[in-house]
């Protein structure tokens, strides 16, 4: 990439020297030398001018224009920091019509539209810089991925292949780290709990492979574990397949008590082992000793077992894998090599992949519509639906037994492999190719040398990436590395969260206004009076009604608000009005739509549905909205729904909707501030000062390039 502050010395000085050396023709002759002579100095002095925003001119006197571009560009940067998406586009756009050629100008106007939502615009801008010759492979990049992600997709289906981006083992050198890893539960932190079969105990493991904790379960330890799961109470549940009984841990792996015990009566069993939870909390487990399922309810309380022969189902042989999804129980056998649906009372539904599939099937878990089936040596993809299956991973000829397969808050397979003794970190090939995606969002130097980096990173499709340290950083200004370079927190360790409601003010929603009043009482408690509530209303003219703790909304009456009932309501509004109140709010923060899931004419009409998307996903702004009526809602809110973090929720859902305000707090969220000691010159506040960020994770880095002006003096 082009130094944007200093260039190799040219050097007129050197050009000049040259010429003194050699006799000038006379006459004509030396009138076009003399010309040629003026027009070299000129093409010297712009290629000096360029792609600095007018901010310096080294060798000589800036222009006016010049001095009048670098005045906006300050200003421009200073409004992009502060979250002034627009004022910033229109201060860089300014700085522009001075010096309508500068790419460092092109590249932060590209930078401006892309966090505004205009992502068109910004790759016009940046391919504009790139095609000058701006920015190198970072640039390219950039402009990959940003149009990679206007197409969207799934993250995850059946033709998702997966390979190894790193792996955690069990050995470190000749120390045991641990042994015969079976199962893991990965935490929406980045950390994951792994369950080791041969070693008896919990790991708590970190994204770079550091065991943070251990947990070996109560006094007399665990007796060979074999799956962990977390409950919707917060606490966790793992099966001691020697035990014979399951055991419950609080979040921090403390022991809490014991449930179920050995034997063949309700609430017993034999070699317990894997596990799942439905949606009304009732724990389900595998009782291979039994060759059944046994049932117990969310306070560990007995409840049946089934599993025997009825119609159409000869019986369970060797029940293993088990997975509860919308109702349905599905329950793989390592004898039989199929896999059956059951309701939640344990009737057979049907056969939802025919036997002899499977050759060895463990553990199973669900994943956007598929059954993740672990097989051997290979990782098996089941369409809900049909049951077709395909493979998504496998681990070669040596010698391999995978157990479990489960998606991180990363974007990532997490694959125990209790032979070789590993658990396997894999992710798609796109991935690992293409690296992170790091984009430096705010720099403060209010209190320079002191500076203050927040930074976002994800993967290729928008995901976050959750649980770095401060030695996956590396932060350097001007290429040299900063100083005192620290960690100071991580958006994902962050348990406060800023919400704004919008209540939808047309005339077919505002005739459920006893349940929006009670669903903004009860969306208010759940945020326990911690982070700012915001009211925006959704009329002909969208306004904020209101803005504080949400324990004053805990009482919230329909009847005080004062946006009128309209029969056009302009939404795109309403929701570009709501992210911009959340840009410098908590970095966790999201938007809440309570409506009957209609739109009405021109609901779309200034903004459109990818711009809106964009400006929410580019601003880690997640979006949910709640139904006032059963049913599906229009095409346009689902959209904004399926494209942005969030999902959707019935107003009268038997959970409540307290649920949906810790759904949003635990959403991924990957950004992280960092500070440093500047050791740059200022020039007074007037210099533009670099600062550049590389971040590692196992086999994949990304990169980013900025800078920022200290305080003036």
């Amino acid at each position: 990439m082009k130094n944007l502050f200093s260039h190799a010395p040219y050097s007129v000085h050197s050009a000049k020297k040259s010429i003194r050396k050699n006799a000038f023709p006379s006459g004509a002759s030396f009138r076009a030398v003399k010309k040629a002579l003026l027009l070299l100095l000129l093409f010297a002095a712009s290629l000096f001018a360029e792609d600095t925003a007018g901010l310096s001119a080294p060798g000589r006197m800036r222009t006016a224009d010049e001095g009048f571009a670098a005045e906006e560009f300050r200003r421009g940067v200073q409004a992009y920091y502060r979250g002034a998406f627009n004022e910033a586009i229109l201060q860089f756009e300014r700085s522009l019509s001075y010096k309508s050629d500068d790419n460092l100008i092109l590249d932060w106007l590209g930078k401006a539209y892309y966090r505004s939502g205009l992502e068109g615009e910004a790759l016009a801008s940046w391919k504009r810089a790139y095609e000058n010759g701006w920015g190198g492979i970072l640039m390219q990049n950039r402009i990959e991925v940003v149009s990679e992600r206007r197409v969207t997709g799934d993250a995850y289906g059946k033709d998702a292949r997966y390979t190894e981006a790193g792996s955690f083992p069990g050995m470190n050198g000749d120390v045991l780290v641990f042994s015969e890893p079976v199962s893991s539960l990965p935490l929406a932190d980045g950390t994951l709990w792994v369950v080791a079969y041969g070693s008896n105990e919990l790991l708590k493991i970190n994204v770079n492979g550091t065991v943070v904790r251990r947990a070996e379960g109560p006094i007399n330890g665990f007796d060979r574990p074999l799956d962990v799961i977390a409950l919707q109470s917060g606490n966790m549940l793992v099966s001691e397949s020697a035990g014979d009984r399951l055991s419950l841990l609080n979040p921090d792996g403390k022991f809490i008590k014991y449930i179920g015990s050995k034997g063949r009566g309700v609430g017993q069993c034999v070699g317990p082992q894997y596990l799942t939870e439905d949606e009304n909390g009732n724990i389900y487990v595998t009782d291979y000793g039994n060759s059944r399922v046994d049932v117990f309810d969310k306070d560990g309380n007995a409840l049946f077992y089934f599993g025997r022969a009825q119609n159409g189902f000869a019986g369970f042989q060797g029940p293993t894998g088990i997975a509860a999804v919308s109702g349905g129980i599905y329950v793989a056998d390592n004898v039989t090599g199929g896999i059956y649906q059951f309701d939640t009372a344990g009737n057979f539904i049907r056969t939802l992949v025919r036997e002899k599939t499977f050759r060895f099937p463990e553990s199973m878990k669900a994943w956007n519509g598929f059954l993740v089936v672990c097989d051997s040596n290979k990782v098996i993809s089941v369409d809900l639906e049909t049951g077709a299956t395909y493979e998504s991973a496998k681990t070669g000829n040596a010698p391999s037994r995978l157990t479990s397969a489960v998606p991180d808050a990363n974007g990532n397979v997490l694959v125990t492999d209790m032979k070789s003794n590993e658990v396997y970190v894999m992710t798609k090939m796109q991935e690992l190719v293409g690296g992170l995606f790091v984009q430096i969002e705010r720099v403060n130097a209010d209190k320079f040398p002191l500076v203050v980096v927040e930074l976002s990173v994800e993967n290729r499709r928008r995901e976050s990436v959750v649980g770095l340290g401060e030695e996956n950083f590396y932060l350097t200004e001007g290429k040299r590395p900063v100083l005192q370079q620290k960690l100071i927190g991580a958006a994902s360790n962050n348990k406060i969260e800023d919400l704004t409601l919008i209540i939808d003010r047309s005339k077919e929603s505002a005739a459920y206004g006893a349940q929006i009043q009670n669903a903004v009482r009860e969306l208010s408690s759940a945020m326990k009076g911690e982070g700012t509530l915001r009211i925006v209303c959704a009329g002909a003219v969208p306004a904020t009604e209101y803005k504080g703790s949400p324990r004053a909304a805990e009482k919230f009456g329909i009847n005080v608000l004062k946006t009128p009932v309209s029969a056009e309501v302009p939404l795109d509004l309403a929701l570009r009005l709501a992210a911009n109140d959340l840009i410098n709010a908590e970095a966790k923060r999201a938007v809440v739509f309570l409506s009957a899931g209609r739109v009405t004419q021109n609901a779309f009409k200034k903004y459109g549905l990818s711009e809106l998307t964009a400006y929410f996903n580019n601003n880690s702004i997640a979006f949910s909205p709640v139904l006032l009526t059963q049913g599906a809602a229009d095409p346009e809110i689902a959209y904004l729904e399926e494209n942005t973090k969030g999902k959707s929720y019935y107003v009268f859902r038997q959970e409540g909707l307290a649920p949906v305000v810790d759904d949003l707090r635990n959403l991924p969220v990957g950004r992280y501030q960092l500070s440093y000691m500047s050791s740059l010159n200022t020039d007074m506040g007037r210099a533009f000062l670099p600062i550049e960020v590389e971040t590692y994770l196992m086999n994949r880095s990304g990169r980013d390039e900025s800078g920022y002006f200290a305080p003036l003096q």
